[in-house]
């Protein structure tokens, strides 16, 4: 994706960002290819957030790994950020590590897709030992997912047995992918339209179904999260809550609005192509969780407890969920 398309989204957003007024502000950063913008846009645009009593600030940043959750510390436990979103293992990873950060809202079920060229030889995880397989980073919870897979239904570890390629950003993971350096990449599953309708690749099969299995619930759990920090809590709980309410309202609106999805793909997505915009709106709709209740977290535990027995806690680079990681009702 071009700077000058991002400089492009940003300014399809500034185009919303009104006078905050004496409302609390919110300072959101979120990756430019990342699919919560879409939601965020919403917000924006039906003046959400003011309805519930906040200011959402949305800036669009890279998703490089410099500015990726390496640096959440400083990005919300440190203050320069009030919130971002990520995948409830890295949360809690950070968590342990001292960050005072919290999950207080669900997002979805944000996991990616196996892509490979059409006439690629792999056709399910049994197929993956000896290949060249391409993440964003070796800690990439479809990477996490798919050895769990592996390891609780083959009886092998893809870590082990295949030779894992760490792209840095997802941008770069697409360029792998097209120029052949990887026999087969876990892309987010935005992006993996862009690949499927626009080239001669196919996906292989969605983490989705992996993480439905592993969990062994048809209740849809939300992988990802959104999160602040503690600090922020303390001082501005009614922002909080006001987003988490306006996410809802925004959730409701992408279920029903098709014309708002059209404008979406105008606005937000690098080619204005009608068929991947459907592509990305049908997969928005089927991966959003649009609240969490106590057993939707029971179930993420559940989730978090299979995969540390079956890959391990060095996989997923944390013992266990601390205390205070996931809050519903904050």
């Amino acid at each position: 994706m071009s700077r000058r398309h991002i400089d492009a989204q940003q300014a399809a957003l500034d185009e919303y960002h009104d006078d905050p007024g004496d409302l609390p502000e919110m300072r959101a950063r979120f990756e430019h290819n990342g699919s919560p913008r879409y939601l965020l846009y919403t917000i924006k645009r039906f003046g959400y957030d003011h309805d519930h009593g906040v200011h959402l600030d949305v800036r669009l940043v890279s998703d490089e790994l410099e500015s990726g959750m390496e640096t959440i510390r400083s990005r919300l436990h440190e203050g320069e950020t009030d919130l971002v979103d990520t995948d409830f293992i890295s949360v809690a990873r950070e968590r342990a590590e001292g960050a005072a950060i919290v999950a207080f809202h669900p997002y979805g079920r944000t996991v990616g897709g196996l892509v490979a060229p059409e006439d690629t030889d792999i056709s399910g995880l049994e197929d993956l030992s000896g290949k060249r397989i391409g993440v964003t980073r070796r800690l990439d919870k479809n990477w996490i997912l798919t050895r769990a897979a592996c390891r609780e239904y083959h009886g092998f570890d893809p870590d082990e047995t295949a030779t894992l390629v760490a792209a840095e950003s997802r941008d770069d993971l697409t360029r792998l992918i097209r120029d052949g350096e990887v026999d087969a990449g876990f892309q987010f599953w935005p992006l993996v339209p862009e690949l499927t309708r626009t080239g001669p690749y196919r996906e292989v099969f969605p983490v989705s179904d992996l993480v439905q299995r592993l969990s062994g619930t048809d209740r849809k759990l939300p992988v990802a999260t959104f999160l602040t920090g503690e600090s922020y809590i303390e001082k501005h709980p009614d922002a909080v809550r006001g987003f988490a309410d306006a996410a809802r309202d925004a959730v409701d609106r992408l279920a029903e609005d098709d014309d708002l999805w059209v404008r979406i793909g105008e606005v937000l997505m690098p080619e204005d192509d009608p068929t991947v915009t459907r592509a990305v709106r049908d997969g928005w709709r089927e991966m959003v969780v649009r609240d969490w209740d106590e057993k939707r977290v029971d179930g993420m535990y559940r989730l978090f407890d299979h995969l540390r027995a079956v890959a391990g806690a060095d996989a997923l680079g944390v013992e266990t969920i601390p205390d205070g990681t996931l809050d519903p009702d904050p």
